[in-house]
């Protein structure tokens, strides 16, 4: 081993020198053993290891063998796993050179662009030999590595479009600036995540093969041991690697041998129909439950150096590849734990003895139990133990009083675009001259337009000639939702109502990725209950545990919107704020003791410069007379609200 490469290795904490996270260790090994499993997800709060986990990782696991100069890192071994070029010199007969070098951590940054990770066109090789090549991207270098994505929930839409269709299909297929290329990019993935920074959306989610929560150990002795390692390693990394060199050399030859034993590793069918029989239960739907559970499982065999799959190895693949599988839908709460497949098999075994008398086959017994319902439990009982206890929803969202359109239609989770220049984010469409400094260059237009001038090399690009990328992207919008909950709201379940249509339209913000915040108003003011934020289960949560009574501080509720609206749209100038007021529309408290009707005037009018968007969700019921005064015409008129009733 070369010095340098020792020395690389050795500043890295070691995987085995971690306290605790035995769970997520067990997933991230699993996952090496077979990168089919599809990656891992660490979710849990910041400062408890998920980072320096993840880069130890690559410390314990074998070395790769990679074409010597092939720029994709392209498997030797397998023309499965080739580009073109390697494919074509494999199906001639020609030998590929073969050089083995450890395996990397690729960081996936936020910031990244579409080009930087599926590559773009050499602009070297398109000047200097006239040809249309591809610099290889962040995807090209992650084949056969580790792809990590830090905080994973922030990373932006259209650039997760990309990462899910290579990490599904394990190739990347690139067709911009004339470049027509593809490569296979077959990568570990991992990412990290912080839940209270918001959720990830379901498609990626659904990619993670397994998911853990990482908890920070609450033994006082075991948060001892932490600090003293870490102080420790700071002080000499190289002398507190060699106390650990042998365990990570163990642990490395262990990943070696369960690879190579994992064709081997098989699962009675009796085990895969209670695997079933208990995924069906919990109400999972996508297949892909049973498929990961079973590879892991077969993974976790393999670790231990076993050829057969036990009923301990099912019930640990199931604690990593179910639990983020088990929301049907979003906000959906999930059972605190799984059910235990070993009570199960027990109580099967009891039953098939007093039955038949044959304690011996205990995998034939229980699969007889599972083909039929317990006595002591009906079918479908699992779903109704884990369906969670929320409000009464609204059927379906209001339509206008006034209008025969009846409620506006829904658009699609990405209807709003922005036209941006000189914004490296987002997707290009064109390219244009540039205004004032020279950002976000589009280097293919402008090296045309210098040609056009002449073939001479070298090149000169003068000023005139700089072109810049016109992009779309999607525009940023903050949902607020005003809630009253003062003491007319409880009269008729008014209060049930509002939640129910809030919970429905917070899932309308969820599918498009939009923050939301949550405030409540009553007795003498409006609070800010959830600042804005993309965590739709702490607003779902919020709007839960709301109290009612007490006057209605509407002037009060406006205040905050605007308030809220200028604090946000200091951190993006292109933020577009819509407001959903849900009430009754009566109002009792004023903000300066002044006339509650000539403050709303001049509030809604306020709102309506600012370019808020707002809607009126009015809870009074049609057909009944209410003598006490509603101002929702009154900010129809002066806000440009749209009314919608119940």
């Amino acid at each position: 081993m070369e010095e340098s490469e020792a020395r690389s290795r050795k500043l890295i904490f070691p995987f085995t020198a971690i306290i605790g996270l035995d769970k997520a260790k067990l997933a991230l090994l699993c996952a090496a053993v077979n990168p089919l499993i599809g990656g891992v997800l660490l979710r849990g709060d910041k400062g408890t290891g998920k980072s320096t986990l993840v880069r130890a990782l690559a410390n314990v696991l074998p070395d790769i063998e990679i074409v010597a100069g092939c720029p994709f890192n392209c498997n030797p071994h397998d023309p499965l796993e080739m580009c073109d070029v390697c494919h074509e010199k494999w199906t001639h007969g020609e030998e590929l050179p073969i050089v083995r070098r450890r395996m990397r951590v690729v960081d996936l940054p936020l910031s990244i662009t579409v080009d930087r990770l599926v590559g773009t066109l050499n602009i070297e090789r398109a000047l200097k030999e006239g040809i249309r090549a591809l610099h290889p991207g962040l995807l090209a270098e992650a084949n056969q590595n580790i792809l990590y994505i830090d905080e994973v929930n922030l990373l932006d839409d259209y650039v997760a479009d990309v990462l899910l269709d290579c990490a599904a299909m394990g190739w990347n297929i690139v067709e911009r600036e004339g470049v027509s290329v593809k490569h296979p990019s077959r990568f570990i993935l991992v990412g990290s995540m912080n839940p209270e920074e918001g959720e990830l959306r379901p498609q990626i989610l659904d990619r993670f093969g397994l998911s853990v929560t990482i908890e920070a150990p609450m033994e006082p002795e075991a948060r001892c041991e932490i600090v003293r390692r870490v102080e420790e390693f700071h002080a000499d990394p190289l002398e507190f690697y060699r106390k650990f060199e042998q365990a990570e050399a163990e642990l490395r030859e262990k990943v070696v041998k369960a690879r190579k034993l994992l064709k081997k590793v098989s699962i009675s069918d009796d085990l895969l129909s209670l695997l079933a029989k208990t995924i069906v239960e919990l109400g999972i739907r996508t297949s892909r439950a049973e498929i990961i559970t079973v590879k892991a499982a077969k993974a976790i065999a393999a670790l231990e150096g076993r050829t057969r799959v036990t009923l301990e190895d099912l019930e640990r693949a199931m604690g990593l590849a179910l639990p983020h599988r088990l929301r049907a839908k979003p906000f959906e709460t999930q059972p605190p734990e799984l059910p235990r497949l070993a009570q199960q098999n027990s109580r099967a075994e009891e039953q098939n003895c007093e039955q038949h008398g044959d304690p011996h086959d205990v995998h034939s017994q229980s699969l007889k139990s599972h083909n039929s319902p317990p006595n002591d439990r009906k079918v479908g009982e699992q779903e109704r133990t884990y369906e969670p206890d929320r409000e009464v929803k609204a059927k379906s969202l209001p339509c206008d009083r006034k209008s025969e359109a009846g409620r506006p239609k829904p658009r699609g989770a990405r209807d709003v675009r922005l036209t941006v220049i000189g914004y490296p984010h987002g997707y290009p469409v064109s390219y244009a001259p540039p205004r004032g400094e020279p950002t976000d260059v589009d280097i293919v237009a402008t090296l045309v337009l210098a040609s056009l001038r002449g073939l001479n090399m070298p090149l000169a690009i003068k000023s005139d000639d700089l072109r810049v990328k016109v992009r779309k992207v999607r525009a940023p919008t903050l949902t607020v939702f005003l809630l009253d909950s003062s003491g007319s709201m409880a009269a008729l379940r008014r209060i049930s109502l509002a939640k129910g249509i809030a919970s429905s339209l917070v899932e309308e913000a969820y599918i498009k990725r939009s923050p939301v915040s949550l405030v409540v108003f009553r007795n003498k003011a409006a609070d800010v209950v959830v600042p804005p934020t993309r965590n739709y289960l702490e607003l779902t949560s919020a709007l839960e545990n709301v109290p009612t009574g007490g006057r209605t501080p509407l002037s009060s509720a406006l205040q905050a919107l605007l308030d809220l609206s200028r604090h946000a749209r200091a951190k993006c100038k292109n933020l577009k704020v819509k407001a959903v007021l849900i009430s009754d529309g009566k109002a009792n408290v004023s903000l300066g003791g002044g006339s509650v009707k000539e403050e709303l005037v001049k509030l809604a009018a306020e709102v309506k410069r600012s370019g808020i968007e707002l809607t009126v969700y009015d809870t009074r019921p049609s057909g009944v007379i209410d003598p006490a005064p509603s101002y929702i015409d009154l900010l129809k008129e002066a806000a440009g609200a749209h009314v919608f009733g119940v």
